[in-house]
């Protein structure tokens, strides 16, 4: 998340108003729900990590031992355990 200075985005009447309820620190101003995105969702993210989870889990079942993914993919056991279990 990006913090933008109030006096570069909304008009002077508004950042006193503003004012009169929170002096100095951060304020955060939620997405309307339409407009909510999930986590990863803008970045491809969360894509990217179901892919890496779809080839942990095909590898597993081709073989692999969990200490052997781990190492590979620089993830603890308990995390691999948690990819290969979660299905």
């Amino acid at each position: 998340m990006k913090y933008r200075n109030a006096n570069a985005v909304l008009p002077k009447e508004l950042v006193e108003e503003l004012r009169k309820y929170i002096q100095s620190g951060y304020l955060y101003i939620p997405a309307k729900e339409e407009e909510h995105r999930s986590w990863g969702e803008l970045s491809g993210y969360r894509k990217e990590l179901a892919k890496r989870n779809a080839r942990i889990i095909a590898e597993y079942r081709s073989g692999a031992a969990v200490r052997e993914l781990a190492e590979r993919y620089h993830l603890s056991t308990y995390a691999i355990k948690k990819i290969i279990y979660q299905k």
